[in-house]
């Protein structure tokens, strides 16, 4: 048989909205974090935001049931009524906001459920308000989609986060589709007040925008507790995962609220893409709402770690931080010591064995000068940070 011939000057090429993703830089810095423990070296983890802390054993134990059972097979495409329905019924108890179950869609983590609203709310092309410092797979996802994200810089004077101003200025100078905004919000620890988020809603509603609200860091605040979008405008779209406030970032599960128009949709969008959700996975997040006193236990730990790095990282340099409303993070402006983020988390995991990570991941124009730690861990492992952190400082 004649072996076929195959021409090297002629190969296809990659998709170039596909080439235009950046990096998850903090993927990058986790897997450097790897080799060194993989050649004996030690690690403190700062740089991945999932807790430390195991799945809560109740959560554990009813998917342990299941699986006895024996059969594992799809599920409805927008989740089983069972899931869906308990969700609702979370929006009544946590926020005294009516939700009926025929609006929830379960999805494949909070991940899953910005791809299946990008793609139902907007047109190719479409331009997406979100902010900067902001979680850095909006943009990339925004951008493998084909939209436009439209990053608008934010900074104390709105306490980090969007405002009507910042949305209507960015709207007249090219027409926006939608805004996304978080709260508590990655990598700044934010926390938005009810106010804030109506009068975002409100100015979204006016110039006929899509509102959606990230809400996956719900259940971790310290000082005041989170508002969803909702009870300020019944067609925000909602996205919220079991991922961060129930330890469950491996199982990859989450929802959507969404308005009803969108449903069909949505479920059409999910028939093609992944069938249904993981049975297993949405029969632990069922389970997760009755494990709220394993979480609130976790959640003490992360508040006993906030208040030690508040007052012990200014003691060694690093006091110039954002506000830590909420979700486990600090957000530190390392300007006085370095313009050039990606060498000091280099430098800083190399020398110091702590592992932490650059802004450059969530602020293309000014995290240059910014790095996030994370102290989803246990105390001693953020005593332990600490002291080498200041170790290496004074080294410098």
């Amino acid at each position: 048989m004649t072996k076929p011939v195959f021409s090297p000057a002629i190969k296809p090429l990659l998709a170039a909205r596909a080439q235009a993703v950046s990096p998850f830089i903090v993927m990058d810095v986790m897997n450097d974090a790897a080799a060194i423990e993989r050649s004996g070296g030690s690690v403190i983890h700062m740089e991945v935001g999932q807790p430390s802390a195991p799945t809560p054993a109740s959560i554990r134990a009813a998917a342990s049931r299941a699986l006895e059972h024996g059969r594992i097979g799809y599920t409805q495409a927008l989740g089983t009524d069972c899931l869906r329905a308990r969700i609702a019924r979370h929006y009544g108890e946590a926020y005294g906001v009516s939700v009926p179950a025929s609006r929830v869609v379960v999805t494949t983590g909070s991940s899953g459920g910005f791809i299946l609203a990008f793609l139902a709310c907007f047109q190719p092309g479409a331009r997406v308000a979100i902010t900067a410092p902001g979680y850095p797979a909006y943009r990339n996802i925004l951008i493998a989609l084909g939209l436009e994200p439209v990053a608008i810089e934010v900074g104390p004077e709105t306490r980090f986060a969007l405002t009507p101003a910042l949305i209507a200025k960015a709207h007249a100078e090219k027409p926006l589709a939608g805004v996304l905004t978080m709260s508590p919000a990655n990598p700044t620890g934010v926390v938005m007040s009810a106010d804030a988020i109506a009068a975002v809603a409100a100015e979204c509603r006016r110039l006929g925008l899509w509102y959606i609200s990230d809400e996956i860091y719900h259940g971790l605040t310290y000082e005041q507790p989170a508002t969803t979008a909702l009870a300020a405008d019944p067609d925000a779209i909602i996205v919220n995962s079991f991922s961060k406030y129930y330890c469950m970032t491996g199982w990859r599960v989450g929802w959507l609220v969404v308005p009803e128009r969108m449903v069909r949709t949505i479920e059409r969008l999910q028939q093609n893409f992944s069938i249904s959700v993981p049975y297993l996975s949405q029969v632990a997040g069922e389970a997760a709402f009755d494990a709220t006193a394993e979480c609130e236990a976790i959640k003490a730990g992360y508040a006993e770690n906030r208040a030690y790095l508040l007052k012990a990282l200014p003691e060694v340099g690093l006091g110039d931080f954002l506000p830590v409303d909420g979700a486990f993070y600090i957000y530190c402006d390392i300007g006085r010591y370095s313009n050039d983020s990606m060498a000091f988390c280099r430098d800083v995991l190399n020398s110091a064995g702590v592992a932490i990570t650059p802004g450059l991941d969530f602020d293309e124009g000014r995290g240059a000068r910014t790095v996030r730690l994370s102290f989803a861990g246990s105390l001693a492992e953020c005593e332990e940070a600490v002291t080498r952190l200041g170790g290496w400082m004074k080294r410098r």
